[in-house]
C-alpha cells in the first residue's frame, strides 16, 4: 500500500480485544518512533511501554484505556528541549506528535489500532510510574486489535475539510466565519 493509502486507513480506535500484540510487532512500532524526525535530532522522546495488568490499572487512573493491554506513555525529556529564540516556542510537543504519528501508522500497517490521547492527568502518570520531574508525560498511545472493524478510508471525503479550506499559497487568506472549527462546540 502506498503512503497516502496507509494514511487514509489509519483511524482512531476506541475499543480493543484482549488479543496481545506480539513482541515483534511492538518492536516494529517502537522502531518507527525511533526513526521519526525530531528538531535538530535531539530525540527527546522517552517511551514507557505498559503491558502488565497492574500497570494498565495505574494508567487508567489518569485516563481510560478502552480495554487495551498495551499503552505507550510517550514522554519528553525537558533537558533536551530545542527552544525557538524568537518567541520561546519549544519543539518538544511537535517532536512527540511526529513520533506518535510514525508509531500509529506503523501500527495500522500491522492491522493494530491506536488512539493518541493528550487529555490525561500527567501527575497521576508521574506518581504511579515513578517518572522524574525532568521527564514530561506528553501523550498516551493506546494500542490493540480493534473490537470493531477499522473505519472506512473513504470517510475522509465527508469528514475532512477540502484542501481549498486549509491550504493557502504565497500568503495567508483570512478564514470565513462559516469555516470556524466545531471541535470545541461538540464538547
Amino acid at each position: 500500500m502506498n503512503f497516502l493509502e496507509l494514511a487514509k486507513e489509519r483511524c482512531t480506535t476506541r475499543g480493543f480485544t484482549k488479543q496481545k500484540i506480539s513482541d515483534n510487532d511492538l518492536e516494529q512500532i517502537l522502531s518507527a518512533g525511533r526513526v521519526a524526525p525530531t528538531a535538530c535530532n535531539k530525540q527527546p522522546q522517552r517511551i514507557i511501554v505498559v503491558r502488565h495488568p497492574d500497570n494498565i490499572k495505574k494508567v487508567q487512573k489518569a485516563y481510560k484505556t478502552f480495554g487495551s493491554e498495551c499503552v505507550l506513555i510517550v514522554c519528553r525529556d525537558k533537558r533536551s528541549a530545542l527552544v525557538r529564540p524568537y518567541d520561546q516556542k519549544c519543539s518538544g510537543d511537535l517532536d512527540i506528535g511526529i513520533v506518535c504519528d510514525h508509531m500509529m501508522l506503523a501500527a495500522r500497517e500491522l492491522n493494530i489500532g491506536s488512539v493518541m490521547v493528550g487529555l490525561f492527568d500527567p501527575e497521576i502518570i508521574r506518581k504511579e510510574l515513578n517518572v522524574p520531574e525532568y521527564i514530561e508525560p506528553t501523550a498516551l498511545l493506546i494500542l490493540g486489535y480493534p473490537e470493531k472493524e477499522f473505519l472506512s478510508p473513504e470517510r475522509h471525503i465527508t469528514e475532512r475539510k477540502p484542501l481549498t479550506d486549509t491550504v493557502m499559497y504565497e500568503k495567508y487568506i483570512e478564514e470565513r466565519a462559516d469555516l470556524e472549527s466545531t471541535c470545541w462546540k461538540k464538547l
